[in-house]
């Protein structure tokens, strides 16, 4: 027989309000972002596109070092966990590290699993940004991020309530101008267009007034 003390247990993981996730909901809602992302960085390498969002910054150096994109996105994060601790609050450090964790060992995995016969760079680039700012979307919703860009976009939104999509697109932008100097105007062009749909999807669809559940 289960004790009364773990069946209370058990159901405040599952009990949520209509301002608070509850514990299972943000596990479900992280690994779904994180698969999202995952898939969305998987579209952009497959056809040698920079990627776009929180994940921008490891792109550069992925291609530059030929290193794989997973360990590279989860090491260049590790500066940023300090700011998310220090402005943004534990739990959400907390979150924040597991989806960069396990969108990590997605991007290193599914290349062994997934691959495309005919992707053209364009489509690519497009879908690709729209999964990874659905993935975004889902952990912005559960108080995390991917990390990196994310973290400054989510602060400065809390904070000044700038936009975050707006703000990553700007810092995206930032991005893929050192990009020049690692891959070709069309591969940047289809970039771009990757980077627009992401940020907008974010910018649309994220608002802190709109959306209150922690």
């Amino acid at each position: 027989m289960v004790s009364q003390d773990v069946r209370s247990k058990l159901g405040q993981l599952g009990r949520s309000s209509a301002d608070r996730h509850s514990l299972l909901e943000d596990a479900q809602g992280i690994l779904a972002g994180s698969m999202l992302a995952a898939f969305g960085v998987t579209l952009l390498s497959a056809a040698a596109l920079l990627s776009a969002g929180a994940a921008a910054v490891a792109t550069p150096p992925h291609y530059l070092t030929r290193t794989p994109y997973g360990p590279i996105f989860f090491l260049i994060n590790l500066p940023f966990y300090y700011f998310a601790w220090r402005q943004l609050g534990l739990a959400f450090t907390v979150k924040t590290f597991s989806a960069v964790a396990l969108t990590s060992v997605l991007t290193a995995t599914l290349p062994h699993v997934v691959a495309f016969s005919t992707l053209d760079p364009l489509v690519a680039g497009i879908f690709g940004g729209l999964l990874i700012g659905a993935g975004m979307l889902a952990l912005f919703r559960h108080q995390a991020s991917l990390g990196g860009f994310g973290i400054l976009a989510l602060y400065l939104q809390n904070r000044y309530g700038w936009r975050a999509g707006l703000v990553q697109l700007c810092f995206d932008g930032m991005v893929l101008v050192f990009s020049f100097f690692v891959a070709s105007p069309p591969i940047i062009a289809c970039s771009i267009a990757g980077a627009v749909v992401l940020n907008l999807t974010l910018a649309i669809n994220h608002r802190k007034d709109r959306y209150i559940a922690m």
